[in-house]
């Protein structure tokens, strides 16, 4: 975004947050990049003792689609959806976001595979033009159940945006929704369904979740694979959901649901992530495994801001703060360096000598970490 460019540039007297340790001192970055890290200068821009973290590297937000469908029915014009999005998120002190897009319609989402490619396409508009404070890419969440699943990815694969892709089934019975409890209070709840009619609802994503879960689970996995893209799987619940991904290939378990799952990712050796409204809450809102049980059995990799853009500061430094064997590097790690090497980048998620000059300017007040500065690439962009 050409907003405040700078060139060479000193950051001084800051609480730098490096991967392993925190160190009072000062960063400097030429070029976009960072060439040296070393004790307070007397020249430079003075963070007055702040912390300075790298940029938060996001894998997962639903944020996007809300700013364009806002209400059921209701589109926004697509470019003003993608301008204000960026902007919260950069706010968060994210640096690098992986924008969510639905693929495969069902009654959680009333967009199909045209307007699935109007955002993409107003994402690429903004890149291009050079406006978004972010750096942006698209994460496909693969409604795999849906009928139009398959030929919804295939449409939008060959998108050079498209870096991530997720699998995931909300049919009743499965995952997230293997208690048919949590699946009648959900759906009622955010769709406003009589019983006869989730009863029929019911029954169709059943059928439906039979009929294309599966073979669409292997044709966009092997899809993913011969073209490098990364695969998640979601909700993961047992052992056998885990099982099943290591098989398909996938190396990120999105939110799984159990221990059990946990535990069965943690030795497939894939990266867990979890929600970062989870941890700052103190537990799922759907009753699943929390957050923060996961990190104090050593089962948390990557935290991700979910559907609050903001959660994924602020759950890193709850985390820190509430769990005694996570420290605040390694927290930091979890937003920042860890989702940065699931994803495949090595030029970013942490502050060495060589690495993107990606930073957050922050201090904590009333135990909330404020954003004051954003930088991406040495340029200033909040």
């Amino acid at each position: 975004m050409n907003t405040i460019a700078l060139g060479d540039l000193v950051l001084t007297n800051a609480k730098i947050v490096l991967a392993d340790e925190v160190r009072q001192g000062s960063v400097r970055i030429d070029g976009g990049m960072i060439t040296d890290i070393g004790t307070p200068s007397r020249t430079g821009l003075d963070l007055d003792g702040d912390y300075l973290i790298p940029g938060l590297v996001e894998l997962h937000t639903d944020h996007l689609e809300t700013h364009y469908a806002p209400r059921p029915k209701v589109r926004w014009n697509p470019v003003a959806a993608v301008q204000a999005h960026d902007a919260q998120i950069a706010a968060s002190g994210i640096t690098t976001v992986f924008d969510a897009i639905r693929v495969g319609l069902d009654e959680n989402s009333d967009m199909g595979a045209t307007e699935m490619g109007i955002l993409a396409n107003a994402i690429a508009a903004g890149t291009q033009a050079g406006r978004l404070r972010a750096e942006h890419h698209i994460h496909l969440r693969c409604e795999v159940s849906a009928p139009d699943c398959l030929e919804s990815f295939l449409a939008i694969k060959d998108d050079s945006q498209v870096r991530l892709a997720s699998l995931m089934d909300h049919a009743p019975g499965q995952r997230q929704f293997a208690s048919m409890d949590a699946y009648k209070t959900y759906y009622q709840g955010k769709l406003k369904m009589s019983d006869a009619a989730l009863a029929d609802f019911t029954a169709r994503r059943t059928e439906e979740s039979q009929t294309y879960a599966e073979p669409h689970r292997r044709a966009i996995a092997a899809a993913c694979n011969e073209m490098g893209i990364v695969l998640a799987s979601h909700d993961d619940a047992t052992g056998d959901h885990v099982a099943e991904a290591v098989a398909l290939g996938i190396g990120v378990a999105e939110f799984p649901t159990t221990m059990e799952a946990a535990l069965a990712a943690r030795a497939a050796g894939m990266a867990i992530l979890m929600g970062g409204p989870n941890m700052v809450r103190g537990g799922s809102h759907s009753g699943n495994v929390s957050a923060r049980a996961l990190a104090e059995a050593d089962l948390l990799d990557i935290l991700s801001s979910d559907y609050i853009p903001f959660s994924m500061l602020q759950s890193a430094f709850a985390l820190a703060e509430v769990v005694e064997s996570v420290s605040l590097p390694k927290a930091i790690q979890l937003v920042t360096k860890r989702p940065a090497a699931a994803a495949g980048f090595t030029d970013r998620g942490e502050i060495a000598v060589g690495k993107r000059a990606d930073f957050v300017h922050l201090r904590i007040e009333d135990g909330i970490p404020i954003v004051l500065t954003v930088w991406r690439q040495g340029r200033r962009v909040i």
